[in-house]
């Protein structure tokens, strides 16, 4: 394990309580509860992003948070650091599988974690196993995106952590429901908890009157950009003065830089790069566009949303839950690069309802997607699932 540390100063969503009768039963009175996030990565990335928000918004009084990755560390990790916790790696690719969980099992027991908070299949697998091995009393998982992942190793992966985990947290209704029926036997340990954002870093300011949408995210295959290219060269034979930003890095980049090209829409279409600040470029945009062809909660959407930007996007994982359809913006088939231009002709045709839309949006976001509240819940489910499997090792303690 490489450790890279700093001291730690003192410091609606449709979530319900597991159990009424446990939700004021205190902690441990003699110091907060200790929790471990523990993620792939703490690299750029929305989960990354979200991770330290954590660390801004936690209860400081009642929890008291440390972070570690399986692999690499990178501007997250600073952030966090910056901010005064420690934050470690295992290494996993150097270290190897049973080594990584014996070390993870070691870090809990040195630490004395009660909470053990893991991001998605791969870091839940090994965490909750070696959770179980140290006797770390709670056991809670977030999955990000749509269920466990593809493939038969993330399945069978999930499935196993899931005797050890106690909650998965599923960033949407939809994904709450296919991990449900990845794992029917334990469905019940599974409830939707709204990912959120920081409503004050995405300030409201409303659209901008110019034609010109924005699009945020890793270029990667499954959010398929090459779909939302192909509409706005559809698009642009219509109106020629709409432009497209893309903002984002990826591996996909170089193939679509190529389709705009061969499209010769590279007038139409601006590839950004990853940027530090994306609020800032949000609030110069006429609206929000995307492809995706899977989602969770797509943190970008409520990011354009709570600035105040309609928004034009695919009908797929969580988008339907985010986006009111006519209300907030359009939802459309995904991989349907015409039914994803005739969305966005429509929503150059309505320019003057705008600003009302995006008024919408942004009430939206703060009624149910804001990070207070989305951190709120999961440090209410710590308290109940301390409260019921707390006890047990303390007297072993």
């Amino acid at each position: 394990m490489t450790s890279t540390t700093t001291n730690m100063p003192a410091l609606s969503s449709p979530a319900t309580s597991l159990d009424d009768s446990a939700t004021s039963l205190p902690c441990d009175p003699m110091r907060p509860l200790r929790v471990c996030h523990l993620s792939m990565t703490l690299k750029t990335g929305g989960l990354e992003r979200l991770l330290v928000d954590y660390g801004r918004f936690h209860d400081a009084s009642t929890f008291e948070l440390r972070f570690a990755a399986l692999e690499d560390l990178g501007q997250p990790a600073d952030d966090l650091q910056r901010d005064g916790f420690e934050v470690d790696t295992f290494s996993l690719s150097r270290t190897g599988k049973l080594a990584t969980i014996r070390a993870i099992r070691d870090y809990l027991r040195l630490h004395q974690i009660d909470v053990l908070h893991t991001h998605n299949t791969y870091p839940y697998f090994y965490g909750a196993i070696a959770g179980w091995r140290a006797g770390t009393p709670v056991i809670v998982n977030t999955q990000h995106g749509r269920g466990c992942g593809p493939g038969l190793k993330s399945l069978w992966q999930f499935r196993i952590a899931n005797r050890f985990g106690h909650l998965v947290g599923g960033v949407s209704e939809d994904a709450t429901r296919l991990c449900q029926e990845q794992d029917r036997r334990a469905a019940s340990k599974m409830r939707c908890i709204w990912n959120g954002i920081d409503l004050a870093r995405f300030a409201f300011t409303g659209p901008q009157d110019v034609c010109t949408a924005i699009s945020v995210g890793r270029l990667s295959p499954e959010k398929d950009f090459a779909t939302l290219i192909r509409a706005v060269a559809i698009v642009a034979k219509q109106v020629p003065e709409f432009r497209l930003q893309l903002v984002g890095n990826g591996a996909e980049r170089a193939a679509l830089e190529v389709l705009v090209r061969d499209l010769r829409i590279a007038n139409h279409v601006e590839f950004l790069g990853e940027r530090q600040d994306v609020p800032d470029l949000l609030r110069e945009a006429g609206f929000f566009a995307a492809s995706s062809r899977t989602e969770g909660i797509s943190l970008t959407l409520l990011e354009a949303m709570a600035v105040g930007l309609p928004i034009v996007t695919t009908s797929v994982g969580g988008n339907p839950e985010i986006v009111v359809e006519g209300a907030t913006g359009s939802l459309v088939p995904p991989e349907q690069p015409e039914a994803l231009a005739q969305a966005i002709l429509h929503m150059i045709s309505r320019r003057s309802d705008w600003p009302e839309i995006g008024r919408v949006a942004r009430q939206r976001v703060e009624e149910h997607f804001c990070i207070r509240q989305m951190i709120a819940n999961y440090e209410l489910a710590y308290r109940e699932l301390y409260a019921r499997h707390g006890q047990r090792l303390g007297a072993a303690r």
